[in-house]
């Protein structure tokens, strides 16, 4: 398994169809934030294993607007804003091959449903450390997950009408399950390196 902590080294010039979701050649995650690593269950939630990656923000700066942007040109097929849960996702066409992004954990939205988006679009950005003073600091971070299936269709609610799909983030609790779901973001990113 890797590092809790892992620098992804990427040059953006090599690939201008697809980039980091942070202004930075490199990413950091949280400390239990790699894929593939077993979450306990706790109350309302299963035990699973985590489809995505948590990435900090670059420098681990909290104290300034750091933005949030698609790995790749796409278009929003659901947003969900309530609070610290807010989330987007977005399904990407490239070469006749269809992927989804799942960002979530995020502030200020910028971005409307079935908005077309590209590599300058912003999304959303960080929590910063005021924020995370009142929410909690468990989201001082952006989940990030590819799926390689087409994410679960919701009835959209009252409180999120704009939500209309849902990862399958909880379901994956075998690793068979997992990789039938979901891909590896960092594999991902070096798969499209070349």
């Amino acid at each position: 398994m890797r590092s809790h902590l892992l620098i992804l080294l990427f040059t953006l010039n090599q690939l201008p169809e697809f980039q980091l979701p942070i202004k930075s050649n490199s990413i950091k995650l949280t400390d239990i934030g790699a894929f593939g690593v077993e979450r306990k269950a706790r109350p309302g939630v299963p035990n699973h294993l985590h489809t995505g990656i948590d990435i900090r923000p670059p420098n681990d700066n909290y104290q300034t607007i750091e933005l949030i942007y698609p790995i790749a040109s796409g278009v929003v097929i659901s947003k969900r804003t309530d609070g610290p849960f807010a989330q987007l996702i977005i399904e990407h066409d490239f070469n006749d091959k269809v992927f989804w992004t799942v960002y979530e954990h995020l502030a200020d939205i910028e971005v409307e449903l079935f908005q077309p988006v590209d590599l300058r679009t912003p999304l959303a950005r960080f929590f910063m450390a005021n924020e995370l003073d009142n929410i909690g600091w468990q989201f001082n971070h952006f989940h990030f997950e590819v799926l390689r299936v087409r994410p679960m269709e919701l009835k959209p609610s009252p409180n999120n009408p704009e939500r209309l799909f849902h990862s399958f983030s909880l379901e994956c609790q075998s690793p068979e399950d997992l990789y039938d779901h979901f891909y590896d973001p960092l594999s991902f990113f070096d798969d499209k390196k070349r």
